[in-house]
């Protein structure tokens, strides 16, 4: 194993790249087997080829966020055949499923998102997409460019290993398809935020979630990991300046919003820099949109301005939306002009929580083998699955999915209409989910017992 280990972990949403340096976990404890370790892992060799066949199916018939019709009804037939009862009542396209387990003992939730993005695909594969789907009201192709067909495959081959030892488990697992991760347009609550507002824990709260994603820039069958903040909180801002059209040789007969938008953009930057504290979390302010104006020689009336918000801590988070709107109406104001400014909350921080992280990561070390378990940066890129995490402990791996013989620097990057996977990693995927499920729940029972003599 070597000391460090370099690559790159691509961002999921907004097609966003992040260069990282990754820091290989030593000495790493073994955690103590389930005594369903065995049969688990033979299961994940016996279902490999399942595995891959359900993710070809769902490559080559991806769908758009809250759009996944065909997705679910092949995600409830497959758990249908498991035995298994599927729920169609949790954020319109969702699947959820129960295994009870034949021994008592606390729920443990698996997610895996299902929805597929408006990129079309030009990975030569026998199974490449040639769907179209409907975004913004524009017909345009779709591919699974995020590896959602990957997770979900990989939950239902959890979903069937755990099925067959189901009598044993000392507890229930809760399988959750979740659709609409990448977002919808329109402010509209969708996702796993819909999910948990319609009900999907009442009654049935799980003791800890778990969930993967992968990764171009992670080599295939390696997992990266980071406790407590691993992904930024994501949140849009509209900023409108409004001042006083006149003609650009009588400046002085108007008020100017393009130099008011310029100073508002540069007064902005000072936030992330200069007003919160940069030692407790790093923070991002970025303007991504300034337009204003039609003819060179007329001064407009107003001009606009959108930018993205990332941040890891809450807290801080709060602090930034607070001084991104006293900033930019107090300069607004000292010109004469008005600011109007909205804030659009996107995904809050994914935070990994450390107890449940520092208990399971020797089962992900122990499937995984040694070397191939790594610390991730900070990623300034959002996940939805940080509202299961907010609800009750979570823990969110990134599964390398970069072929052996590539360099994962040059390998096109989530999003990409290049994105591919090797499929061997599946399986590791797979194993991962049962044997956190099992371990879990065997290491819930042993302070169950010791509670009770």
């Amino acid at each position: 194993m070597s000391d460090r280990e370099v690559i790159r972990i691509p961002a999921m949403r907004r097609s966003v790249l992040f260069t990282a340096t990754l820091l290989a976990v030593a000495a790493t404890p073994v955690a103590a087997d389930s005594p369903l370790t065995d049969k688990l892992t033979a299961a994940g060799d016996q279902y490999e080829s399942q595995v891959i066949e359900w993710r070809r199916w769902f490559h080559a018939n991806p769908e758009l966020s809250n759009q996944e019709f065909e997705t679910a009804e092949k995600v409830s037939a497959e758990l249908k055949a498991m035995g298994l009862k599927p729920e169609r009542d949790y954020g319109g396209t969702g699947v959820v499923a129960m295994i009870e387990g034949g021994l008592p003992g606390p729920i443990v939730a698996l997610r895996a998102d299902m929805d597929a993005l408006p990129v079309k695909e030009e990975v030569d594969l026998p199974f490449a997409s040639k769907a179209m789907g409907d975004y913004r009201g524009q017909s345009v192709p779709v591919m699974h460019a995020c590896g959602h067909d990957t997770h979900m495959a990989m939950l239902l081959g959890a979903a069937r290993a755990l099925v067959d030892v189901r009598e044993s488990l000392p507890g229930s697992v809760m399988l959750i398809f979740q659709p609409a991760e990448e977002g919808v347009a329109g402010g509209v609550v969708a996702g796993a935020e819909r999910m948990l507002a319609e009900g999907l824990f009442e009654g049935r709260k799980p003791a800890a979630v778990f969930g993967l994603h992968t990764f171009s820039g992670v080599p295939a069958k390696m997992v990266a990991y980071r406790s407590g903040p691993a992904m930024a909180s994501s949140d849009r801002f509209v900023i409108k300046v409004r001042g006083k059209q006149t003609h650009g040789s009588r400046p002085w007969g108007g008020i100017d919003p393009i130099v008011v938008a310029s100073q508002i953009i540069m007064g902005v930057q000072t936030i992330a820099s200069r007003q919160v504290d940069v030692t407790k979390a790093p923070s991002v302010v970025s303007f991504g949109i300034v337009n204003g104006g039609i003819r060179n020689n007329i001064i407009p009336d107003e001009v606009y301005l959108e930018g993205t918000i990332r941040n890891f801590d809450m807290g801080i988070r709060e602090q930034i939306h607070a001084k991104v709107r006293k900033t930019a109406i107090a300069i607004a104001d000292s010109a004469g002009a008005t600011a109007d400014v909205t804030i659009d909350l996107g995904y809050p921080v994914t935070i990994n929580d450390p107890a449940l992280t520092e208990r399971m990561l020797p089962t992900v070390a122990r499937v995984v083998g040694e070397g191939n378990l790594i610390e991730s940066p900070l990623i300034t890129g959002a996940e939805d699955f940080s509202y299961y995490a907010l609800q009750t402990p979570g823990m969110f791996l990134f599964l390398g999915g970069t072929p052996p013989d590539r360099d994962p620097f040059s390998a096109p990057s989530n999003h990409s209409p290049l994105f591919y996977v090797d499929e061997s990693t599946l399986k590791v995927g797979v194993n991962i989910l049962t044997n956190l499920v099992a371990d879990y729940l065997h290491q819930a029972q042993q302070t169950q017992s010791r509670v009770t003599r």
